[in-house]
């Protein structure tokens, strides 16, 4: 097919940006190509607010043909957590021909080198960037995340995520040379001579499973990982999030094709209500990649049963707080209650255990005990949520009923320091949206044990008096090394206890924050310089992103003849 995008086109325009990204994950600095205020939009082709709402609204109640190949049914039913149908519907695919479709085209694919689809993958990442008002919308009203999260978590750092897995993918592929000259010297006989050529090539067709809550910044890193590395990608989204993913790959296929690619490098297929063919795809032999982020059982499930394919899996995980004592108080609990309170905790990396000794804690105020503590974060939550409009601005909606359950059942788990409210959205009265909830529970009790040592993913969280901080150290080493975490925070000012909680961490492989007082809150991380997860713990078997998240997406095959 003829290209409109030429490959010299493609790297003028955008290796410079490719060269940082490298640069950045050398560095671990701070950097990032994509604006995260929303009013840096609107110039050199990309759409301003205003542009971005027009073009979410005219997606409403349309069929979103993707022209691929296989399309046996139309499907849809997303409704969006702030009470609006959406109304769009997708292509429904029969497997049976699209995964041949999809695999047509990765030899052209495979033999254009690391740097032509390192630089395809940053023409599809700028061209979503180009739309990031459009897709903030896109992700708000299937996540339920509030519109400014759902515009930074959802657009740029997403597509930072993306930029991120794109340069590790390129950085693995080139540390091997194209080719190489090999001369064996044989004493008074000639040299052995040989040229040798090494090849990266794709492991087959990679899977990405989506998930409800983050359908962008969890679904690039494994797509473009998978597609720069020569892997053709069928994304697979979560049937009340398909929308986000599915302009995604309507964006990849419109590149590739112009680029003088096969569309069908990447495709998606979306599923009827309660079709769950999640799991019939995982076992499908063209299958050799699979990306999840999702629940423990299906995550194991996928480890387990996915034998054909190289699976990286994000599950669940008990995310611990250990609050031995502080130099900043008022910062600290200011700190917690945001962590506690953003996108209503529907977070993976949210905390869920406050690990507090019941003797109390230090701090510049003076000591506090374990109720004290327990009573002032419930304060801090209640001032940072008592105004109303934002409250539903960091709180978003609840995703789904199973979340709201768990947040009305927890409050019979114990004590109750700090009671969940409803709050009305305006804008939105279909909305579901609830303040957090905080349970007292003790460590040594059995029965509560089993509430805390299990994950309850949403607003809810748990006060946990422990006997000491030694004691507070041994239950998390327990709980990262029984139950996993994506997250560990501390607040210390003791060297000793520091040095015990960071050796805990660096044993079991848990990412660790120490002392956040500030703008910086445990359950965020930055692209480029942060790892999200380690691949260490339960909670993961990979991280968002290192060498090791996309060097088993392709091998290294060798031609060498007699020069």
């Amino acid at each position: 097919m003829a290209a409109e995008l030429t490959t010299h086109e493609l790297i003028a325009r955008h290796r410079p940006t490719l060269d940082q990204a490298l640069e950045a994950i050398r560095t671990r600095a701070y950097w990032s190509p994509h604006p995260e205020h929303p009013k840096a939009y609107g110039e050199h082709g990309s759409l301003d607010a205003a542009a971005g709402k027009a073009a979410f609204d005219a997606l409403l109640g349309t069929r979103l043909d993707l022209g691929q190949p296989g399309t046996d049914d139309w499907v849809g039913g997303e409704v969006s957590p702030y009470g609006i149908e959406l109304g769009v519907t997708y292509p429904h695919a029969d497997i049976d021909v699209l995964l041949p479709a999809m695999k047509a085209g990765q030899g052209a694919w495979r033999d254009a080198g690391a740097e032509t689809r390192a630089v395809v993958c940053l023409e599809i990442l700028k061209r979503i960037s180009n739309r990031t008002h459009e897709f903030a919308h896109t992700v708000m009203h299937t996540s339920g995340q509030a519109f400014m999260m759902a515009f930074q978590a959802g657009g740029p750092h997403a597509q930072d995520r993306g930029l991120e897995a794109v340069a590790y993918a390129y950085a693995e592929q080139v540390r091997t040379p194209r080719t190489a000259e090999w001369t064996k010297p044989q004493g008074k006989r000639e040299p052995l001579v040989l040229t040798k050529q090494f090849t990266p090539v794709p492991r087959g067709v990679a899977l990405v499973i989506g998930c409800n809550t983050f359908p962008t910044w969890n679904g690039y890193p494994g797509l473009f990982a998978s597609l720069a590395t020569g892997n053709a990608v069928l994304v697979k989204p979560h049937p009340r999030a398909v929308l986000p993913l599915a302009l995604t790959v309507k964006t990849a296929r419109e590149v590739l094709a112009e680029a003088g690619f096969d569309p069908n490098l990447v495709a998606l297929t979306a599923e009827h209500q309660g079709e769950g063919i999640a799991k019939t795809l995982a076992t499908r032999p063209e299958i050799r990649i699979i990306d999840y982020t999702g629940s423990t059982a299906f995550g194991d499930w996928l480890e387990a049963n996915a034998r054909q394919a190289q699976v990286y899996t994000e599950k669940a995980g008990v995310n611990t707080v250990l609050v031995e004592s502080t130099d900043d108080y008022k910062g600290m609990l200011s700190n917690l209650a945001f962590s506690l309170s953003l996108y209503s905790g529907q977070m993976c990396t949210t905390p869920q255990n406050l690990l507090i000794p019941r003797g109390g804690i230090r701090t510049d105020q003076g000591p506090k005990s374990f109720d004290e503590v327990a009573a002032d974060l419930a304060k801090a939550v209640d001032g940072l949520l008592g105004d109303d409009a934002r409250a539903n601005a960091l709180l978003g909606a609840i995703v789904n009923p199973d979340v709201k359950a768990r947040l009305e059942a927890a409050a019979s788990l114990g004590e109750v320091a700090l009671a969940s409210r409803e709050i009305t959205n305006p804008d939105f009265p279909g909305a579901v949206v609830r303040t957090p909830v905080i349970v007292k529970l003790d460590g040594a009790k059995p029965d509560d044990e089993a509430a805390y040592m299990s994950e309850c993913f949403g607003p809810v969280s748990f006060a946990v008096a422990v006997d000491s901080a030694a004691d507070a150290v041994d239950l998390l080493r327990r709980t990262i090394r029984d139950k996993g975490a994506m997250t560990v925070g501390a607040h210390t000012t003791d060297e000793e206890v520091e040095r015990a909680v960071r050796e805990v961490c660096l044993e079991e492989a848990a990412q660790l924050s120490l002392n956040l007082t500030g703008g910086v809150y445990v359950n965020q991380t930055a692209a480029f310089s942060d790892f999200h997860g380690s691949g260490g713990n339960p909670a993961a078997n990979a991280a968002l992103c290192d060498g090791a998240f996309v060097a088993n997406r392709f091998r290294v095959v060798e031609v060498r003849r007699e020069a």
